[in-house]
């Protein structure tokens, strides 16, 4: 049954973006209860999730809810609103919010699906939506957790992590995105839940770029938890809470993306270490691989703060074609040869 809103009435939620994550999370939404919205750019995708009730060019062979509708106007997509998710490529985010800021309904949470940094500001996703927007903080929300799409909509069960500054915004999202095989959990570590969805890819590329190149588990598990420490002290060196990084938004979502062949950052690392360039890879990627994009904004943050990142680094080598991936594994522990403390 719809879950009800205050007026007793189907709760309705617009998502914007009918990619994978942006279709999967309208369809837990969907088996939520909540009557769906799903906006997608191209008119005949939109088309496709009405009629057939099929997204095939990003989940194929997956059914979707009936209650799950979509169209390619942002307006009718937007109207009577009572949340909205964001799920569309970080670095055209903020050109979509111009495009919708005045249309968004007033007092509604505003909830971000994507893991990526803005180029050029080194700004979180929430951070452009408060910019571009010009709300405030208590109505923004980030969902962030191990949260492969495919597996998510096969009804597979797994879990997330809502957060928001405001406790109540968080309750209201999470209560929306809860279902019999997805549930959702809160936080107020805004900063760490996004900061840890961003890592996460990066030190995922590294292990494709390991993989690819066909080193073994040792060589992966040090990878991963390393990078989990890398990642820690970055996150915390901007205010993030340490714990948050051993939850479902660090651990959680590095396991599963370093993990897992469905992962676009850790297919993108194993054709770079299988000797494809930069450009031959992004041709080869039907989706946005996120940690792509992102390697050089957190390298940069990361400077300002005095963070060493020695495996995001060695990532960054490789997509400029400065270090043959086969030379990536000697040098993810450490920037000194001299013994470290663990």
């Amino acid at each position: 049954m719809p879950l009800p809103d205050l007026d007793g009435e189907a709760r309705r939620i617009a998502v914007l973006g009918a990619g994978s994550w942006g279709t999967t999370f309208a369809k837990v939404l969907a088996d939520a209860g909540s009557d769906v919205m799903l906006w997608a750019r191209r008119r005949e995708v939109a088309q496709e999730i009405t009629e057939s009730h099929r997204n095939s060019d990003y989940l194929p062979g997956i059914n979707l809810p009936r209650t799950l509708r979509a169209h390619d106007s942002l307006e009718k997509v937007l109207d009577g609103a009572d949340q909205v998710y964001l799920s569309v490529p970080s670095q055209s985010l903020r050109t979509n919010l111009h495009s919708i800021r005045d249309i968004v309904p007033p007092h509604v949470p505003v909830v971000s699906l994507m893991k990526g940094v803005e180029r050029g500001t080194g700004l979180r996703m929430s951070e452009v939506i408060r910019s571009e927007l010009g709300i405030e903080d208590d109505r923004i929300a980030v969902i962030s957790g191990p949260n492969l799409a495919l597996e998510i909509a096969k009804r597979e069960p797994t879990a997330a992590v809502v957060s928001s500054v405001s406790a109540e915004t968080a309750r209201q999202v999470a209560g929306a995105a809860t279902n019999e095989y997805f549930r959702s959990f809160v936080n107020s570590d805004v900063i760490g839940t996004e900061f840890g969805g961003v890592l996460k890819n990066l030190i995922a590329v590294a292990v494709g770029i390991a993989d690819g190149v066909g080193y073994g588990e040792n060589t992966k598990a040090s990878i991963i938890t390393r990078g989990l420490v890398e990642l820690t002290h970055f996150a915390v060196a901007f205010g993030a809470r340490p714990e948050t990084m051993s939850g479902l938004a660090g651990l959680g979502d590095l396991i599963a993306t370093c993990e897992s062949p469905l992962s676009r950052n850790n297919t993108a690392g194993r054709l770079l270490g299988q000797g494809y360039a930069f450009t031959e890879v992004i041709a080869q990627m039907n989706q946005t691989a996120e940690g792509l994009a992102s390697v050089g904004p957190i390298l940069e943050l990361a400077g300002q703060r005095g963070v060493s990142m020695p495996i995001v680094s060695q990532v960054a080598q490789v997509l400029d074609g400065t270090l043959d991936p086969r030379e990536l594994a000697p040098h993810l522990a450490t920037d000194s040869d001299e013994p470290q403390g663990e």
